[in-house]
């Protein structure tokens, strides 16, 4: 089978014929439909965040259709529409035991630490194949399971509740999905935080209020617009020194800054004034649940989570395709979500 994969760090990714896994017992064979283009998979070519082993297929936000299933699958059934949860785990630790997996030992991310979803075919256990109901597209499904998972995530352990006000800072595949799930946590008012225009007119009409970062300091905006107060939480998407400082200083008293966004830069802030004064928090958000999922899912069933206008474009499996992307990507550009459709 055709897959695109990783070679080495700051090197462009490459098509590869590897073989068609098969599955083990508790395992299923899913032919993939779509597969997200993240930026994390960028920060991955670029060697900011660490693959192995190499060479490896890239590719986390996955979903298509089960078409070999394992022996004592009884979960699933040939032809099920599935999306997938990207962190395959053990299932046995503490970690795994007390609901977050995410931390598991000997776990295995799709895409950086076993072979993901830039193929035709992905191996995973039946367990992390989720279904994908009928009224949701396939390139939906995707990244369902990476940016919008991940921003629901960091909205629980920001502790969004009725009331709050929330800043988002980027607005791109994370950043879409965040101001349309803040309100249905309760959030009174959302800030879109971005530095372009397309990205903030779509936040728009999600209903958050833009803030365009290029035209205004976006910290003295919120807090203009708040009469002085600032926001109760703040999603920290990017990774720029610059706006996990802003993040921080846009806090109200007890504020919660959450940060999601990869760097390998160090970020500074006056510990403080900024956060002492304010009894506020710092709150790190790695990955997501899977016990998340099926909320998330009925979610985007019911339509209080629209990914239709998120996904702008798609792509073959095509490496120069996807080389090209993760380029746009990491110049920050108008793209929101680029999907591979195999």
């Amino acid at each position: 089978m055709k897959a695109i994969r990783l070679i080495k760090p700051h090197q462009p990714l490459e098509i590869q014929e590897i073989p068609k896994p098969e599955p083990g017992p508790r395992d299923v064979l899913v032919r993939v439909k779509a597969a997200g283009i993240c930026h994390s998979d960028a920060h991955y070519r670029a060697g900011v965040s660490p693959v192995n082993p190499l060479p490896l297929t890239l590719g986390h936000e996955v979903a298509g259709v089960v078409e070999e299933i394992g022996a004592e699958v009884t979960s699933r059934e040939i032809g099920d529409r599935v999306c997938l949860h990207y962190m395959v785990t053990c299932g046995d630790c503490a970690y795994c035991a007390q609901g977050s997996e995410q931390f598991c030992a000997s776990g295995q991310m799709l895409g950086k630490n076993r072979n993901g979803g830039y193929a035709e075919y992905i191996l995973i256990p039946a367990r992390n194949a989720f279904l994908l109901p009928e009224e949701i597209p396939f390139a939906q499904g995707a990244i369902m399971m990476c940016s919008s998972a991940t921003s629901f995530h960091a909205l629980r352990k920001g502790r969004v509740s009725a009331g709050d006000t929330v800043a988002v800072f980027g607005v791109g595949g994370l950043g879409m999905s965040a101001v349309q799930l803040a309100p249905a946590f309760g959030a009174l008012d959302t800030f879109a935080v971005d530095i372009n225009p397309a990205k903030l007119k779509t936040a728009e009409g999600f209903g958050a209020i833009p803030v365009n970062a290029a035209e205004t300091d976006p910290v003295e905006e919120i807090k203009r617009l708040t009469g002085g107060r600032g926001v109760d939480v703040a999603l920290e998407l990017i990774g720029l020194p610059l706006t996990v400082r802003q993040s921080i200083e846009v806090l109200a008293v007890f504020g919660r800054a959450v940060m999601v966004g990869l760097s390998d830069e160090n970020s500074q802030f006056n510990a403080y004034e900024e956060m002492i004064c304010r009894e506020a928090e710092i709150i790190g958000s790695a990955d997501h649940l899977a016990r998340e999922l099926p909320t998330l899912i009925e979610m985007a069933r019911r339509g209080t989570l629209d990914l239709s206008g998120v996904v702008s474009d798609t792509v073959p499996l095509d490496a120069d395709a996807v080389n090209e992307t993760m380029d746009r990507l990491e110049s920050f550009s108008s793209d929101t979500r680029v999907v591979i459709a195999p």
